[in-house]
């Protein structure tokens, strides 16, 4: 009688457990799905006073209008400090601002990573003065809100001649206080006899981070990741005061600025939204078991 009480309250914890992240899961991905379905209705049925919860008439006007407003280079490469420029053919201005996000937004990635990763291991392995000063002063950063430093930013890129470029975008973020913070917590997590033993092996100092350090702290890494990919791609007032050209703007500035030379039009608007979420979307799948992985690692050493 007990065993079966159990394995009863058991299985009603379970079904319960299902429903409710069922009904949390299809919340969360309903703004998805209505932004996606939107993109494909007409202005009629998006401004009705009754929603039309599946499209009755399929359109593609909204993305033909996308991407036939303005025009631009596919790619423009400018190499810092040496004044070369390089474009690619003309194509839809959208897609170049789709380019100009998602190199952002990667650039920012492997380069917050990287460093974050070296800083990280250094603050946790590595004794050396003024160490606790630093970390210290790393995490009174995490706290600084990022207008109280957009004055003398914006004058420092400036004087680099990165303004107006997206490097101008890409650089302040690779200094991301929480990636070194997240990176020394993992860092910590190293087990001091492995490092010991490959030097006692030989390995330098690069060679024992990237062959020792590196693998263990893979999962923070990708969480990581998924963090700075999601924040240099949400940063719309960073990208507002460093990005005024067409051929620099991202995607979210590119449909702000035609959203601002028309009336407000919620078909573009969706259409745009859509066209941004695929990067997201991809790369969230690709780093989810790390992301996954990290988390829970971080819940355990909290």
């Amino acid at each position: 009688m007990n065993n079966n009480t159990k394995f009863n309250r058991s299985s009603a914890y379970k079904i319960i457990s299902v429903a409710a992240i069922t009904i949390i899961a299809i919340a969360f991905a309903f703004p998805l799905y209505w932004i996606i379905t939107g993109s494909f209705k007409t202005s009629t049925a998006i401004n009705a006073t009754t929603p039309q919860w599946w499209p009755q008439e399929w359109v593609m006007d909204n993305y033909e209008k996308l991407f036939s407003r303005q025009v631009a280079p596919l790619w423009e490469l400018h190499i810092p400090f040496t004044g070369i420029s390089l474009s690619g053919p003309e194509m839809p201005a959208a897609l170049r601002w789709l380019v100009n996000t998602v190199f952002m937004a990667v650039a920012s990635m492997v380069l917050t990573c990287f460093t974050s990763a070296m800083a990280g291991y250094a603050l946790a392995k590595k004794r050396f003065v003024g160490r606790a000063v630093v970390f210290s002063l790393i995490v009174c950063a995490m706290a600084l809100p990022k207008q109280v430093i957009l004055i003398p930013l914006l004058r420092e890129m400036s004087s680099l001649e990165l303004y107006n470029t997206i490097w101008a975008v890409i650089f302040p973020i690779v200094g991301w206080p929480f990636g070194v913070f997240l990176m020394k917590q993992f860092a910590e997590g190293i087990p001091g006899e492995m490092m010991e033993a490959a030097r006692i092996d030989g390995a330098g100092e690069w060679k024992t981070f990237y062959t020792i350090a590196l693998p263990l702290i893979k999962p923070g890494i990708g969480a990581l990741a998924i963090f700075t990919f999601i924040n240099s791609w949400n940063d719309y007032f960073m990208q507002l005061i460093m990005l005024s050209s067409t051929d620099t703007l991202t995607i979210s500035l590119g449909i702000a600025k035609l959203q601002a030379e028309n009336a407000t039009d919620f078909g573009l608007i969706m259409a745009g939204a859509s066209l941004a979420a695929i990067p997201i979307i991809i790369v969230f799948l690709v780093f989810q078991k790390y992301f996954t992985k990290g988390i829970t690692m971080g819940a355990v050493k909290g």
